[in-house]
This record gives C-alpha cells, structure tokens and sequence, in this order.
C-alpha cells in the first residue's frame, strides 16, 4: 500500500504552520495527515485510534502537536531519512492532576505553543493553565497560571466562583512573548505576565467568550461571543482595566448564533479583513455552515455544503512586515478542502491539486486506463480548463516541502461514475489524485432539476448575503442516473457509459461546444418471451430535438435496454465500431457506427423471477420472506407447547422438533466459508445475470480462419460465443455488422463466470483494438494454436479452440470459502532489465486477499493479504491497473493505492527542510489556538 489519495474520511482537527507552509489534518479515527507543495505529503496514525481534538505547530520547528479524545497530548517530528523526511511520533503525554482531583481539573481546552519554543501552554476546563517543557513534556509546577492567582487582580464585585472557570482561548502578545491573554468562557479576558506571574490588564466582558484574536501591533485584540458579537478591546499602558472600543452583531438584531472563531486582519489601504465563523441568524439560518468575510463595503458569507470544521488564514508572517495582507483563507469542511482566493475580485476559489472531494456524489464504479496518448490527454486537459474558468488562477498557497518523488514515467487516468449521472476524469500518474475533468449524461435525460439553476446565484440586496462553495452534493436527482460501468478507448477517444436503468450512451470527444440530436435506439432482452413481468423503475425520459453539450465528450447515440434494469457489464471495441451491453435479462451487440442493433440474447432462466423485480421490490420480498421464517418458528413452539401440555409422545415430539429444524436448515443458505465447490442447480436465483463480455478475433469455428467474436459469461457459469462479421472498412456503412451464436459452454459447478481471456500462439493476451495499428504491441501470433481462459468464482479453466475441449484448471481452495471476486491481466516488468517482462493474471478474492497467478500454466506465485475481508464495499470497489497496481476504497471519500510491481510504484518521497530563523522573531504562530475544533 502506497499513497492515499482523495479527502479524509470525518476530519476533526485542523493546523497550519506559516513557517513550514505545512498544513495538517487529523481525523476522528486518530489519522494525522500533513500536506505541502503537491506531492508533499506525511502521514502518522495514534496507536489508540481515538480522535484528533487539535493540532499546533511549534513555531519556527519542523514539529507539531497533537491533542486526542483521551486527554493525551504527543508530540511529532519530521525527520530526515535515507534521504527523505518522514513523520515519526516522539513522545506522549497525559495530564495528571491531584489524588481525588476531578476529570475536569486537568481536561485540556486550550493549547499555546509558546514562540520561544520552551513551552507549551495547557488551558484546562478547571480554569488552571499548566506550563509543559517542550520537548520533555515535563510540568513546570511553579509557572502553574491558577484560577485563584488571576482572580486576586480582579475587582471583588465581578468576582464569583465560576467567573475563571473553563480556558476558552490563549494567546500570545504578538510584539511581547512574556505577556499572554487569557480568555475565560464566562467572558473575563487578562493579559497575564509570565515573567512577573501577575495580571496586568483585566477586560470584564459581560457574554459568554468563543475565542480571541490579536491585531498585528497588539494594541487592541478581538474577542467573539456565544450571542453571535464580536468586541473590539485596547490595549493601554496606562489604565489596567479596559473598556470595550466597539460591540457589533453583524447579523443581529435577531438572536444569532455563536461566532466560534475570528480573524483582525490589517492591509495596507487602511482597510481591515474581518473573518468569522457562525454568527448568522438563529431562526432563518441557523442550519448554515457558513463563514463571513468583511472588508469594507464588502460583505460575503460563504456558505459551505458541510459542517466546518476549522479554518485559518494564510498572510504575511515576516515579523517585519508592518500588515497582514491576507492572501487566502483555507477552510476544513466536514466534506471537502475549500480555499477562498482573498486577493482577486470576487473572491473566487482555488482548484485544490490534492485533497479532492472524491464522493461530491456517491462513486458508483471506477475504470482505469494506463499510458493515455499525449493528444488524448490535452483534449482531456483542454475540456476541463474550459470548466474552470471560475475558479482562481492563484498558486497553490499551502507550498511548504520539495517533492524529491522521480516524474511519473506515463500518464494515467482514473474514470469514476457517480450516483447523479456524472464522470470524473482523474490525473492517476502520481501522488497527487487531480480533477481533470467532468462529464454529465444528465442532459441527455429530463430531471426534476433545472441545468439551468444556478446554485450560487445572490441578489444584490440579499441578507444575509450567503455564497454557495464547495462541491460536495450527495443528493441525487434521480438515483436511476447513477453510471454503473465505464469503457474508454484510449486511441480513438470513445467512450462508453452505462446506467442503472438501462442505458447505454455511446460519447465522442469534441473540443468546441456543440448542439446536436443523440440518436436512440431500444433493446428488448426479454424479446417475445411471455410470462416475465417487470417490477422495477421505469426507463428514464429523454430529451427531444437537439441538446446544448459542453466541449469534452459528448454523446451521439443512446441505447435503452428494455426491461430497464441495472446494466452489469459493458464492453467497447472501438476497432469494429461494436459495443456489447449486458444485464440480469441478458446482452446485446450494437453497432455505434451504422446507430443499428446488431442482435440481442435472453439468458433468462424459467426460474429467475428475482432478476425481473427491480432493488426496491427485493427489499420487500426479503421482508417477507423473513416475516413468514418467523411465523413458521412461533408456530411449531406453540404446536410443541400444546403437545406438551397434552401429555403426548415424547419421542413424537423430538421427531417433529428434529424435522422442523432440519427443514429450517434447508431454507437458510450456509455461510460462504462453510460451502465446497460443488454444482450449483440451475434453479440458483440470477442465474441470468451477464457478468462479464469480452470482444476477441479468435479460431471458433475452425482452425484455418479466424474472425471476430464476442463472448459472454452469466452468473450460472454459461458461456456464449458468437461469430461476428465485421464489414471491411470501405463498405462498412453499406452492409451490417451480422452476429451467429457459435458455442455454448455451461461450466459443470456452475459458478459465476468473473472473466474470459483469449491467449495467441505465444501464449499472450490478444492486444487492445487499436493498439497494435498504433505500433504500442506486437501482431498477436495467428499460426499456432488459441487457447481461451475463462474465470469462475471457484475455479480457472483453460480450453483449446477452436475445439473447447478442457486442457487445464486451477481450483481455488474450497475450505476457505475462498471466491474470485476481480480478475485482470497486469504485465509485470523487471526493476533491473527494461528487456523482460510477464503478463500473470491478478486476482482478488472475497477474502481480500490479491494472488498473482502465472500464464498460461495456471501457477500460483504469490499471495499478499491486502484489503480486511470484512470491508465488502472495499472488495467491491477493487479496480486492477494494467502494470500491477490498484486502486480500492477504505472510505467513501478515500482511494487506497497499492503496487503488486516492483517497477510500478507511486508514494510519496519528500523533504522538509527549515528555514532560516531571523534572532527577532518571536512572533505567534498564526494558527491561533482554540478549541473551536472541540465544539465543533
């Protein structure tokens, strides 16, 4: 496993250091994520898993600090090795108070990393700040700032026993390291001497305090309340007790919420930037995730799709620059990464190069293709430029590290289909997953949604004035969009896409905006047999007369498959123009070139009533079929209960008890690791189901002439052949493709069938259409002998052609419970020669386990334990890249990457290094520290 790629899954804590440019994640599965430049990027893991409350950098260090659930604080460094920076875990703290003393005493609120870099600042629920020793997180026991040692300064009529309870926020004086403001939640704030250990200013504030923020020369500070206010405060020399300058409730004068969190930001036209999180109106807006930008007359608050997390902001941190000057404000989201560009107009945001939002919509499917011709990948390049235009064009600011990782030595994409009808192209070359792209088939169909609605459309007297952001957006129109398969070619620049109700859209890539008609064509599965009755969704309604498409691929023809049902596999031959669909009904070959369909096959079953019913019908049959198995059980109690009661036969009784048990035991299907292989009965529930199609010009009907075929496998272990005539090209659109059923093999144990493969003379794959008129493989050896594989759940079999006459086979363990679940041929090349190379089969089974199985021999080489067995949805999503790799989901938002190839290997290889340190800076570390992750 090398690189994660994609969005944490449930952030909790977020952390910048101004002077690495480093910015750091922590997640609630006790996960800490670093990121810099693109490729930058480090990852450590708390050994209890609890989760990440806060995390501070130590200024002017390549460490950080870390506070969990557990009350525990653990310091971290980046450390140089073999050439590389990695972060490693260094010490572990937990805070321990008196015997007898209560939890409360020493549960930590808030942290300080003081700018000398001696100390850390502890402000606990309990009102006492403990001063820890960096890096020994040793308790300096004199320098203890308690509740008693402030009250004393403060005067007697605001004085109660609560008044220094719970440490809402500390900071340090940005121009004086030995003064710190300390703001308790009742609302008291002091400005505290380390040096003399007494309070020098008090500021009685009369509501509940949410944090506090310094102006840059550190003559006044903000402070923000749980009613939604934010105070302005000088700071005197001459007067210890200070009044307010200013209260505002910016979105008043309704009860507003709280403002967590809050930026004084100056610039050098005079103007401030004012930024807080929260605020807004209670009754009307109280659902918001919103932070609110003011600067001048202008007023924005941006509204996000998910929970903020935390947020900061990126400025000038040179301790002599005299102002602020705000560039960008980065914002944690409980979904997605957002970065506001605070120097153009409008404040637009940044494309993130990492940190994607994977799930915006729920991933439905994945599709890799490896080493994309360069004029493919500018078309690609060029499509999504155009649909970026809104975004800021702004350097990445997050830029800390240097990536030392060699260039990625091909260019690779990563197609993911979504639950709302899209497809998203993603640069899968290196460390860093990048958006290059987004195609919708939404237009093709009608919606309940207006395309022409615009999310982030604000009147100019709208108040509040909100502002959509972000794109996470997990509600689907229409669930029946979702794409379930995806097919590209890489050398023509087709694409197939195929849904959940049915349809099959064919798309070219153009580079310009075009509006034109997509042709349509239906395919009825079930043909003329009577009797079958769907249950499921309804196809979706298309559009009529021509449609507005966006430069990037547009579809020219839809095939709609008839009954509607969930299309389960999709191939693309873009050499013949051909493209074969299947589904639970059965599968059909259509010609994209001539908008004809070629034929269509049934692969119903008498039996397979459930393959007629649509997901939410199965849900109601499982129902009932569980309510009845109850029934049945209170039943026979009560039967046997009045047997007893009669005094009957006891030996009758245990008869009829063993009998309904036995019976019972029939009806219960036995768990996958209890099962041997064995021949399953053809009256096995989806026994129809079109698992896998596989386009091959192969020896069918003789071994003197070989033609194109496609082949088909079914979930009850048949396969079928069919010849196809292909036209030549000159006379392509003057003659039809024609198709004639040549084989039909029905595996004995009668498992699903996962994959078929054609191996040439030499004993090698069949190439790619295309690829060999491109010059990127060999002419496939036509003289010697073909051999099909075809992969089953349970077993692999290699047949002669054209004969299909059984030659060898490789049974999977039948005492694990062991079943194929992914097949893919990779090509494994050699780290020491560039001259040798092998294609083996990689497999996954539903243990999770990846085996690597030689060809055409069938050997086992190697196993690798890679995914928990228990992650079904992980197994499912398992997509095989074809040098080795893959690709698999650990969350809904996040890929795990793995190599099974020595030569094919992505991660991360970076280096921190640390800046030189001017003697005079004592400035803060601007990620001032809160506890708003805490709340939050």
């Amino acid at each position: 496993q090398t690189v994660e790629h994609g969005f944490p899954h449930q952030p909790s804590a977020l952390g910048y250091s101004p002077f690495l440019h480093l910015m750091a994640i922590g997640t609630r599965s006790g996960a800490i994520k670093l990121y810099g430049a693109p490729g930058v990027e480090f990852m450590g893991l708390h050994e209890e898993n609890n989760t990440v409350m806060q995390i501070h950098f130590i200024p002017d260090q390549c460490q950080l600090v870390t506070l969990v659930d557990d009350n525990s604080l653990h310091l971290w460094s980046l450390k140089h090795h073999s050439g590389a920076s990695e972060l490693q875990e260094e010490h572990r703290f937990t805070l321990k108070g008196p015997p007898g003393s209560p939890p409360s005493a020493t549960q930590i609120t808030a942290v300080l990393p003081h700018s000398l870099r001696e100390v850390l600042y502890l402000g606990t629920e309990s009102g006492n700040i403990f001063v820890l020793e960096l890096p020994s997180f040793r308790v300096l026991e004199d320098r203890t700032i308690t509740s008693e040692a402030v009250l004393q300064w403060i005067p007697e009529d605001y004085c109660n026993r609560r008044s220094c309870e719970l440490v809402e926020a500390l900071q340090e004086h940005p121009k004086n390291p030995e003064q710190i403001l300390i703001g308790y939640s009742r609302g008291l704030i002091v400005l505290w001497d380390r040096q003399n250990k007494k309070v020098t200013h008090h500021f009685l504030g009369s509501q509940q305090l949410e944090n506090l923020y310094w102006q840059r020369d550190g003559s006044q500070f903000i402070s923000c309340h749980y009613d939604g206010s934010y105070t302005q405060w000088p700071v005197s020399s001459d007067n210890r007790q200070s009044l307010p300058l200013e209260t505002l409730v910016p979105y008043g004068p309704f009860p507003c919420k709280a403002i967590s969190k809050i930026y004084w930001q100056t610039t050098r036209n005079g103007l401030p930037y004012i930024i807080f999180q929260g605020g807004m109106p209670r009754a009307s807006y109280g659902d918001r995730h919103s932070i609110s930008v003011i600067h001048g007359s202008q007023q924005t608050a941006f509204d996000f799709t998910s929970r903020v997390i935390d947020f900061f902001i990126i400025f000038s941190s040179e301790p002599t620059a005299e102002f602020d000057d705000p560039s960008a404000m980065v914002v944690l989201a409980e979904e997605e990464l957002i970065v506001i560009d605070l120097k153009s107009d409008g404040w637009p945001a940044v494309h993130p190069p990492y940190l994607a939002s994977l799930h915006c919509s729920a991933i439905t499917c994945s599709h890799h293709v490896s080493n994309i011709p360069l004029k493919l990948w500018e078309r690609i390049i060029s499509a999504g430029n155009k649909q970026n235009v809104h975004y800021s064009n702004m350097p990445w600011p997050i830029d800390g590290g240097t990536n030392i990782a060699p260039d990625p030595p091909q260019r690779d994409l990563l197609l993911t289909g979504h639950e709302d009808g899209t497809v998203r192209f993603w640069d899968a070359s290196g460390v860093c997953l990048h958006l290059l792209y987004k195609l919708s088939t939404v237009r093709v169909f009608l919606t309940d949604a207006d395309p022409n609605d615009n999310m982030n459309a604000t009147g100019e007297d709208e108040w509040p004035p909100l502002r959509k952001v972000g794109t996470f957006d997990p509600y689907s129109d229409d669930p029946r969009l979702g794409i379930q398969k995806i097919y590209l070619c890489k050398y023509s620049g087709y694409l197939a896409v195929a849904g959940t109700a049915g349809q099959v859209l064919v798309l070219e890539l153009n580079d310009e905006d075009a509006e034109h008609v997509v042709d349509h064509a239906e395919a009825d599965l079930l043909q003329d047999q009577e009797g079958y009755r769907w249950k499921g969704h309804e196809k979706l309604k298309t559009r009529d007369g021509p449609v507005q498409f966006e430069a990037g691929f547009q579809p020219f023809v839809l095939v709609q498959c008839q009954p509607p049902a969930v299309v389960t596999s999709l191939a693309l031959h873009s050499e013949w123009k051909l493209v074969a669909f299947g589904t639970s009904h059965g599968f059909g070959l259509f010609d994209y070139q001539q908008k004809q369909l070629v034929f269509v096959k049934c692969t119903l079953h008498p039996s397979d009533q459930l393959a007629l019913e649509g997901p939410l019908s199965r849900v109601k049959s499982l129902k009932k079929s569980l309510r009845q198995s109850f029934r049945r059980i209170r039943r026979s109690r009560v039967s046997s209960r009045k047997r007893r009661g009669r005094g009957g036969n006891t030996s009758e009784m245990h008869e009829a008890n063993a009998k309904f048990d036995q019976d019972m035991l029939q009806e219960m299907e036995l768990a996958p690791v209890q099962r041997k292989i064995e021949a399953r009965s053809a009256e096995d529930s989806f026994t129809g189901f079109v698992r896998t199609l596989y386009f091959a010009d192969t020896f069918l009907r003789d071994s003197s002439r070989h033609c194109p075929s496609l082949w088909a496998g079914t979930n009850g272990g048949t396969v079928y052949a069919f010849c196809l005539r292909v036209p030549p090209v000159e006379r392509r659109m003057d003659e039809p493709v024609r198709a004639e059923q040549a084989k039909e093999i029905q595996l004995m144990h009668r498992a699903p069938v996962v994959g078929i493969l054609v191996l040439d003379g030499h004993n090698i794959p069949l190439p790619e259409p295309l690829e060999v008129s491109h010059d990127l493989s060999k002419s496939p050896d036509m003289q010697g002998s073909h051999q099909l594989l075809v992969v089953s759940e349970e077993q692999f079999k290699v047949f002669t052609l054209p004969k299909v006459s059984s030659k060898l086979k490789l049974k999977l363990t039948a005492l694990e419970g062991c079943r194929v679940r992914k097949v893919m041929v990779a090509n494994f090349g050699s780290c020491k020669t560039d001259d040798y190379s092998e294609n083996d089969l990689a497999v996954l089974t539903n243990l999770g386990d990846i085996q690597i199985i030689s060809l055409p021999f069938l050997k086992l080489q190697i196993r690798y334990p890679c995914i928990r067995k228990e992650d079904v949805s992980g197994i499912a999503s398992c997509v095989f890249t074809k040098y080795g790799q893959g690709f698999y989901l650990i969350s809904p938002s996040e890929f795990e990457r793995f190599s099974l190839s020595t030569k094919w290997l992505v991660e991360p290889r970076c280096v921190v290094d640390v800046p030189e340190v001017s003697s005079n800076n004592h400035m803060r570390d601007m990620s001032v520290v809160d506890n708003a992750a805490r709340k939050s």
